[in-house]
């Protein structure tokens, strides 16, 4: 196993970290010295108050958009990374979008919106970044899926369908990697209080409460230290794991 260089020299790339809980994630490890590179594709001026957020703790930090359904963007993306000698030692892949509604109507076209941005993207993210790791034998690969990719849930199917697509993607690449000291791990959040949640009105939210035990909704910060634990070098035991912080919801 290589030897890594220092936690807080190294930089993590975090898809999808204009906001919620990739945002958190990246003021997370902007908050101990790591270079971090926010991914965002539409939110501009999000992604900058993110960005500024973190250099606030003196880290460097550089903000890049990209479809991540784009073979081509990414490949951009990675160019520009490159450029600025940001070459990651930690990918978070965070991008997603959800969708609630019956299956009957949901239309093709938004069930391969869902597939491409939650579950392509994943897939060319990670192989892009990846064989820079193999070359150093060391990295980290941590994928945001969620608790319905576990367990499913009723409208949501497309959404639980990419979420435990990148499940199983986890547990395989995990398999393939581990002989070159790379670990790939998913977390797999319940509710927790980001604009994904905006889709429900306040009784709904007070009903999805009280079916957690712990009797609220996670918060992105939560989410963002299990990911930050995972990304450790000490943690390089741990791998191939679906790890559902969810306050008791899901056991």
């Amino acid at each position: 196993m290589a030897e890594p260089k220092p936690f807080t020299e190294q930089t993590v790339l975090i898809t999808g970290a204009s906001r919620g809980i990739g945002a958190a994630i990246a003021r997370r490890f902007a908050s101990v010295g790591l270079n971090v590179v926010i991914h965002y594709l539409q939110s501009h001026e999000a992604a900058n108050e993110t960005a500024r957020s973190c250099m606030k703790s003196g880290a460097n930090v550089l903000t890049v958009t990209a479809d991540l359904r784009s073979r081509e963007q990414i490949e951009r993306m990675h160019e520009k990374l490159d450029a600025h000698g940001l070459i990651p030692d930690i990918l978070v892949n965070n991008a997603g979008i959800s969708h609630y509604g019956l299956l009957t109507d949901l239309s093709e076209e938004l069930w391969d919106e869902l597939m491409g941005i939650n579950l392509k993207g994943t897939f060319l993210t990670t192989r892009e970044f990846m064989p820079s790791m193999v070359r150093r034998k060391y990295g980290r690969i941590i994928n945001v899926s969620s608790i319905w990719g576990i367990s499913g849930a009723s409208c949501e199917v497309a959404y639980s369908t990419a979420k435990g697509g990148i499940n199983a993607f986890t547990k395989a690449l995990a398999k393939e990697l581990a002989p070159s000291g790379i670990t790939v791990n998913a977390v797999a959040p319940g509710a927790v209080e980001t604009q994904m949640m905006s889709s429900f009105n306040s009784e709904e939210i007070t009903a999805i409460e009280n079916d957690i035990p712990v009797g609220r909704l996670g918060q992105p910060e939560e989410i963002a230290s299990l990911v930050y634990f995972l990304a450790l070098p000490e943690s390089g035991y741990i791998t191939g794991q679906i790890i559902s912080p969810n306050g008791g919801w899901l056991t």
